[in-house]
């Protein structure tokens, strides 16, 4: 049976890698440690949270981690599976994000970092997945402080429209990034509230500490992001306002010189016998001569009051 799971034995541990395993895979593994079926199924469902499930032989992880897609320039999910044991990890992945199957193969063709990450129990080989996956998100946080960056020198260029599409670019990635990474801090102290049944007391805290911290420092910054891009956002939404009260304000001065000119014209278009000035050999220009008078003083009057 040709198969998609892999395996790596080094001292008293096993890691069992698989990338979109087949129904017989998942099946293979559930016969072979006794997973219950519910958490199989969750393997072959897409899942939309993180989770942490105990069971008397072992644990049932769930952890999204963010990648970027750059056809559609969007943060999307990719689901990370893991079944750990006193001495074995399964780990079930969709593919995507490749620094964890690059790990298994490195430590599967090399002897020497196996036995660095696998010795012991399964506390340090989990530490080092989940800490080389958190490294995997630095890149994009830094992507982001870029696009920030680039908005910040972008904002008074008098491009405001075109930088409307920019900002809810970076503020939907932001908000998946924190929708993806609002858990992880939860699921680690979960982790580490376990050690007594799953881990060696001495070496967890060690571990998951880092990890931790990590989580934290990742949601820290998340959380600068949002608050600055909140900031520009507001602050290219008033040069839209302001831009666009100048222009009312022009239209509506237009709109006052122009009323008065208007209505002489009106009055003076009526046909009416004995209408002065029309019928003069001079009608026309000094009609126009005082709609233009009128439109002055409004003019100069708009100076004096700075509204121009």
């Amino acid at each position: 049976m040709i198969t998609k799971l892999k395996h790596i034995q080094s001292g008293k541990l096993t890691w069992i890698h698989g990338i979109r395993p087949s129904d017989q895979d998942l099946e293979y593994l559930k016969e072979k440690f006794g997973f219950h079926p519910l958490d199989i199924s969750d393997v072959k469902t897409v899942s939309l949270r993180p989770k942490l499930d105990e069971y008397p032989d072992y644990l049932f992880m769930i952890l999204l981690f963010p990648y970027y897609d750059r056809l559609n320039r969007e943060i999307k999910a990719s689901e990370i599976d893991f079944f750990i044991g006193d001495n074995y990890i399964v780990t079930i992945s969709d593919g995507i994000i490749q620094q964890l199957d690059q790990f298994f193969l490195d430590c599967q063709r090399s002897e020497s970092t196996a036995k660095l990450y696998m010795h012991g129990n399964s506390a340090g080989l989990l530490h080092e997945i989940i800490h080389r996956l958190q490294s995997y998100t630095f890149p994009m946080l830094d992507h982001i402080t870029l696009d920030i960056d680039n908005i910040e020198k972008q904002i008074f260029s008098g491009q405001e429209r075109k930088i409307v599409r920019e900002l809810l670019i970076i503020k939907r990635n932001i908000v998946a990034f924190r929708r993806i990474m609002q858990s992880h801090q939860t699921i680690i102290r979960k982790l580490m509230d376990k050690h007594k049944t799953f881990f060696d007391p001495d070496s967890i805290n060690l571990y998951f500490n880092n990890l931790l911290e990590r989580s934290n420092d990742i949601w820290d910054i998340l959380n600068t992001h949002k608050e600055t891009i909140d900031a520009f956002s507001s602050t290219n939404e008033s040069l839209i306002s302001f831009k666009l009260n100048d222009i009312i304000k022009i239209l509506t001065m237009i709109s006052v010189m122009i009323v008065p000119g208007s209505l002489i014209a009106s009055i003076f278009g009526m046909n009416a016998t004995h209408t002065p000035i029309v019928n003069g050999q001079y009608g026309f220009w000094i009609l126009l001569g005082i709609i233009v008078s009128i439109m002055l003083t409004f003019l100069v009057w708009f100076k004096k009051k700075d509204w121009l």
